[in-house]
């Protein structure tokens, strides 16, 4: 990136409509299930704490949210200052999610350490979704 900071960048496939991949992403319980436990809201504005178990607790603040298109919320703060977009596409029956977690100060040995970390786990995290949505539209 120009800026000097890296991004995660990751693509998953997901058999099930935007709506449902929508609530996986804003419905708090959905979301505890298969990635953090946090108190999301799709609401510009609304903050919240995501636990990410060992790397610990991270404030949150919705930035910008299009129903069933589009979550963008700031997460965490200080040397971890990123910003993690859910951009959901109707493809067929089924729902292309896109996801860019951006702003990492690889400067910083925690923001490194998170960025390294986070580049294997997203899509180890986002492969435990589907299984959730599996069982939530049966």
């Amino acid at each position: 990136m120009s800026d000097g900071r890296a991004r995660i960048e990751c693509d998953e496939f997901l058999p099930h409509p935007p709506a449902l991949v929508w609530r996986a992403i804003t419905d708090p319980e959905l979301q505890a299930r298969w990635w953090a436990p946090g108190d999301v809201k799709p609401v510009v504005g609304h903050r919240f704490i995501i636990d990410l178990g060992g790397l610990g607790e991270m404030p949150c603040e919705v930035l910008e949210v299009e129903p069933e298109q589009l979550l963008r919320y700031r997460l965490g703060g200080g040397s971890i200052d990123t910003i993690l977009t859910w951009r959901l596409v109707p493809e067929g029956s089924g729902t292309r999610l896109l996801l860019t977690q951006e702003g990492f100060d690889l400067d910083s040995p925690l923001a490194r350490d998170v960025y390294d970390r986070m580049s294997h786990g997203w899509p180890i995290v986002l492969g435990r979704m589907a299984p959730v949505l599996r069982e939530f539209a049966a």
